[in-house]
């Protein structure tokens, strides 16, 4: 009986690799991840690896970008309702925890050299400020406002354990909705970037 082998489907691999290798990342950081360990987690070789992604270091790079993106555009950042937009970040957050896990490996490896694919990134937070100020003459504001406002929202998942012991609250699950709703009360005091009109 003759068997027909299914087409292969260089997409898909594509796909399996980059979430194989997003879990392996948060684990074990850029350092300590193992090619073979994604491979094997993604069902694929090695080889397709490199032909995809050209290499561990890109591959990490091209993770932190996607995942930082995917934040973001759950996000939806609006300086004129800030509060929402902490809620909004705050539970993007919650649903990707790996997020925070990625961007403090990339901190620890990087120190105080350039992450990989920084160039990249700096431009497209350039392009986000733009969006929020729509004034060159107060990027500054809004560059101040996000930084505040993302610096509320991500500690809370950088250092859970420092939550739970401060908060002492019954559930860890207690401890984030209290957190949630002190965010979103800090965020909606905070001095908005003023916006120009766009002619």
């Amino acid at each position: 009986m003759s068997t027909t082998r299914s087409p292969y489907d260089a997409e898909a691999t594509r796909r399996r690799i980059f979430e194989a290798a997003a879990a392996e990342f948060a684990a074990h950081g850029l350092a300590g991840a193992r090619i073979d360990r994604i491979a094997a987690r993604a069902e694929a070789n090695k080889q397709a690896i490199y032909l995809y992604y050209g290499g561990k270091e890109k591959l990490f790079a091209a993770v932190v970008q996607v995942r930082i993106e995917e934040l973001c555009r759950a996000a939806r950042i609006d300086p004129e309702d800030p509060a929402a937009s902490a809620e909004r970040l705050f539970d993007a957050y919650a649903e990707r925890p790996e997020v925070v896990r990625l961007v403090l490996w990339e901190a620890l490896e990087t120190r105080d050299g350039p992450a990989a694919g920084e160039e990249a990134r700096r431009a497209e937070y350039r392009e986000l400020i733009r969006s929020l100020c729509r004034d060159p003459g107060r990027e500054r504001e809004a560059q101040d406002w996000l930084q505040t406002l993302l610096s509320l929202v991500a500690w809370n998942f950088a250092a859970p354990q420092v939550t739970r012991m401060l908060l002492d609250e019954p559930t860890d699950e207690a401890a984030l909705r209290r957190r949630r709703a002190t965010v979103t009360a800090l965020a909606a005091a905070l001095p908005r970037p003023r916006r120009g009109h766009t002619p």
